[in-house]
């Protein structure tokens, strides 16, 4: 039985398809053979070796630093400046089995004022506005205006009278502590008393200064 010419055909046709593959191949493989020969030798003419050369590095040394020199003493002049510099002091001896001396007295004050217990303090007969009716308000201190109080302190003996007197609060210079202490002594007083006994105390007396 004869082969017709299309079987004829595609038996040629499949030979050919695989003639060609196998030529397509053999080229391919020649040509990567090639290009890699070429490819890595020209990259390898491109490289530029240079020579690295390694030097020893000397070691660093610290230097000490030199201790800064010490300041100078000033010299301080002495307060006297002719004592010899070999004078000494003598030794002094103390005895502690001494005594010390006595304190000295105080001072004799018969103004000092000092407290005495008393049992009824000392008044002034017809009672403080006794004082008040014997003031009198001196001219400087009425035509200056002058109003107030002054303290006087008193010491009242065993008869009633007025020895000393002090300006404990004053108005100042114008008269008026003058004029207090008229008033005080110009009235009689009644003693104060310890238990049954009269006894000189001292005693703080107001006196008040008002413009009518």
């Amino acid at each position: 039985m004869r082969d017709t010419p299309t079987k004829t055909l595609k038996l040629q046709y499949k030979k050919l398809i695989e003639l060609g593959l196998v030529i397509s191949l053999a080229l391919h493989i020649v040509l990567l053979q090639a290009f890699k020969k070429v490819g890595v030798r020209g990259a390898f003419e491109d490289v530029r070796y240079d020579i690295i050369r390694v030097e020893e590095v000397p070691l660093t040394q610290q230097q000490r630093q030199e201790q800064a020199p010490s300041r100078p003493t000033i010299p301080i002049a002495s307060e006297d400046e002719s004592l010899p510099d070999d004078e000494t002091i003598d030794f002094t001896q103390f005895d502690i089995s001494d005594e010390a001396p006595p304190p000295p007295p105080p001072p004799d004050d018969d103004d000092a004022i000092v407290f005495v217990p008393y049992d009824e303090p000392p008044e002034p007969i017809g009672g403080f506005a006794a004082i008040q009716r014997r003031l009198v308000y001196p001219e400087i201190a009425r035509k200056a205006g002058v109003e107030g109080r002054v303290l006087i302190y008193a010491q009242v003996d065993e008869e009633g009278i007025v020895q000393r007197t002090r300006v404990i609060q004053s108005l100042g210079p114008n008269g008026c502590d003058e004029a207090a202490i008229e008033a005080i002594k110009a009235v009689k007083w009644k003693p104060a008393k310890q238990r049954d006994r009269a006894v000189k105390v001292w005693i703080a007396v107001p006196v008040d200064f008002r413009l009518r």
